[in-house]
């Protein structure tokens, strides 16, 4: 007898032997989408379906990835197998993780996610801040704790499909008989139907709430960025897990100060005097306190200086970034006579900065301006 030739669980996903579980995860979501049955009408789109969970199976476990990359294709998965005869009875599982599917039988279900937005103040997404959210969900009903039977009453085998949790049609074609099976759109696959629906949900086992929740942003967020609440979003069904509540995080600008990764830029005013003979100032913080800067004399529009350790948190808990402070020397647009009195003063003690007799071109230029 002949076997079929081993196929790298790897190879199936593409994927390398060095890949991480984050990249197998994703290879694995973008092919069970391609290749599911109810998606790819291909006849042997379920084959392949089958054979990418089997190769997942194996590589998203930890301890069956490590015997696989030890023993290859002869690994016992427990199974009495290799790869080859893997077992695809648990693969739906794996599916409805991902995808969210409804079990054959009716099984717990995982609630909704839910999605909400925050705007922060600049300062409030460097240095971090608490936030209240009004969100309104449903949660298991109160009175029947989820079940939807009214309490003290049992759950009877449903009518529709005789507990079977599925219906099943006969179709006549030139080519045969075919069945259709699909759940039971009265039981939802389950085989039972409440005989006493609850009062207070209908039947429905949720009820809509609405909910404060307190939310910390970490200092060092940056407009764009999500937090993820576990277990905040809508409760399952028939038992399932919760879903997720998703915070969307939008920061206002600040009329001051603009961010470049972990570091804050601030531009600093300078008149030409302050350039050209240089000055102690003080420029602000995001703190709300200043910091000394020593300007040299001769310093150039744009010229940047550092001030380390007062620029934005990293997320990650290393050192802050730094406020990076950019000279902007301002030219008056309007002078007094003695202003400009001085002014033409200047330029005649400075002379031309050239030995070719031509006027300085700045200085030319300044006395046009000033004199306009």
């Amino acid at each position: 007898m002949t076997t079929a030739p081993h196929r790298d669980p790897y190879e199936i996903l593409g994927v390398p032997r060095t890949a991480s579980g984050e990249e197998i995860k994703s290879a694995f979501r973008k092919l069970a989408m391609q290749y599911h049955p109810d998606r790819n009408p291909d006849a042997d789109a379920t084959e392949r379906f089958k054979t990418i969970g089997a190769a997942y199976e194996i590589l998203s476990d930890p301890e069956k990835r490590a015997k696989y990359d030890q023993f290859g294709a002869a690994a016992d998965f427990g199974q009495g197998v290799g790869f080859e005869g893997f077992d695809f009875g648990g693969f739906g599982d794996i599916f409805e993780a991902f995808f969210g599917g409804r079990r054959t039988r009716g099984g717990p279900l995982r609630g909704a996610d839910l999605r909400a937005h925050v705007d922060l103040g600049f300062a409030e997404a460097v240095f971090g801040a608490e936030r209240e959210l009004h969100i309104s969900r449903l949660e298991a009903c109160a009175t029947c704790g989820g079940s939807g039977a009214e309490p003290g009453s049992e759950r009877v085998t449903c009518p529709q499909c005789r507990g079977a949790g599925e219906i099943r049609r006969a179709q006549h074609s030139v080519f045969g008989q075919f069945v259709n099976v699909a759940t039971c759109d009265r039981c939802e696959g389950m085989g039972t139907v409440v005989a006493q629906p609850c009062k207070s949900c209908g039947g429905a086992g949720r009820e809509r709430r609405n909910r404060r929740l307190k939310v910390k942003v970490p200092a060092g967020i940056d407009s764009g960025s999500q937090l993820r609440l576990s277990g905040e979003g809508e409760a399952g069904l028939r038992g399932g897990p919760h879903g997720n509540l998703y915070v969307d995080l939008r920061v206002k600008p600040d009329p001051l100060f603009r961010r470049e990764g972990e570091d804050l830029l601030l531009e600093l005013p300078l008149n030409m005097a302050q350039a050209a003979l240089g000055a102690q100032v003080e420029a602000p913080t995001l703190e709300g306190d200043s910091v000394s800067l020593e300007i040299p004399a001769g310093t150039q529009h744009g010229k940047a200086f550092r001030v380390r350790g007062r620029g934005v948190p990293h997320l990650r808990g290393r050192a802050r970034g730094d406020l990076i402070v950019r000279a902007v020397v301002h030219v008056p647009t309007k002078l007094t006579p003695e202003q400009r009195e001085l002014l033409q003063q200047l330029d005649e003690s400075l002379g031309p900065p050239t030995t070719d007799g031509q006027e300085s071109g700045f200085f030319s230029r300044l006395k046009d301006a000033f004199t306009t």
